[in-house]
């Protein structure tokens, strides 16, 4: 098989959550451009809907739907629709995430951020991979499910969101489970984490210059990610051209996570936090200050 068939995806249905920015909209257009039909999903139709309008003038096809995967309600009816749409769901990828616990320091954070958090990070990956995985196996086919983690899930990282971190390792673990439950039914299941690539979620952070300069401190490449280099990953797990893996977790991270250890948080970047972070949120609790 010539290497362009190993990786095509032609003619196969994908649907790809949190596709109304960042890493999804990036994810969506690759796949849409070799040939897959597309199903764009986030909370944000009006956004999706500019997402699959442009995919349509390239020549591509695309279907949006308004879904919450934090409602597996609303999960099973996006799967519904692909269905109807396109017959069925090849490649599920998984991509709608929130880091609303960033910012408050661990002993700070409000319980509800960290309870989210949990709930669109891991809750609703574990209810697309079930509407997609019992669609996959139902029909004796098979199929390629992609969740998206963060290196952030592959190690504790001082002061960062304790939620995204946790939830990051728990689809990790979830897409190994999946893995060795599905594989004998023809049904993959692996995972990207992606290092630090600007994208909506991240601007918030990386727009500010002690943090930023606190990535690449830890980044041995000395810069940020191209969102364009997840395309390759991404395209290795969804398509022939990984047949035979399945339980992994793909890490792009510029080597970041290599290393044996990261910088601290340097102090002006605790006194920046405790400054930005509104009701006291972002302020250490010390022997000092309650």
């Amino acid at each position: 098989m010539e290497p362009e068939d190993i990786f095509g995806v032609r003619g196969r249905t994908a649907v790809v959550t949190g596709a109304s920015s960042g890493l999804g909209v990036v994810f969506a257009r690759a796949l849409a451009a070799r040939g897959a039909n597309v199903v764009l999903a986030a909370r944000r139709v009006d956004r999706l809907r500019e997402v699959a309008d442009a995919i349509a003038e390239d020549g591509g096809a695309a279907l949006a739907v308004g879904c919450d995967v934090a409602e597996h309600e609303q999960v099973e009816g996006l799967l519904d629709e692909a269905t109807a749409r396109f017959g069925r769901v090849d490649v599920m990828v998984n991509n709608a995430g929130t880091v609303g616990d960033g910012g408050p320091t661990p002993e700070r954070l409000p319980h509800e951020l960290f309870e989210n958090t949990i709930r669109v990070n891991l809750v609703g990956v574990w209810y697309c991979c079930r509407a997609a995985g019992s669609r996959m196996l139902a029909d004796g086919r098979g199929g390629s499910i992609i969740n998206v983690s963060s290196v952030l899930g592959t190690g504790g990282q001082q002061n960062y969101p304790p939620a995204y971190q946790a939830s990051k390792a728990g689809v990790i673990n979830l897409t190994r489970t999946l893995a060795v439950s599905w594989a004998d039914r023809g049904v993959r299941v692996n995972a990207i984490a992606p290092g630090w690539f600007p994208s909506e979620m991240t601007e918030p952070f990386l727009g500010m210059p002690p943090f930023l300069q606190s990535i690449m401190d830890q980044q041995p490449t000395g810069r940020l990610g191209d969102p364009e280099e997840l395309v390759g990953p991404l395209l290795f797990l969804a398509s022939d051209a990984s047949s035979y893996v399945s339980g992994t977790t793909l890490v792009v991270d510029g080597g970041m996570s290599a290393s044996y250890g990261a910088a601290r948080h340097p102090a002006a970047l605790e006194d920046l936090f405790a400054e930005v972070i509104p009701d006291g949120l972002g302020r250490r609790i010390t022997a000092e200050v309650s």
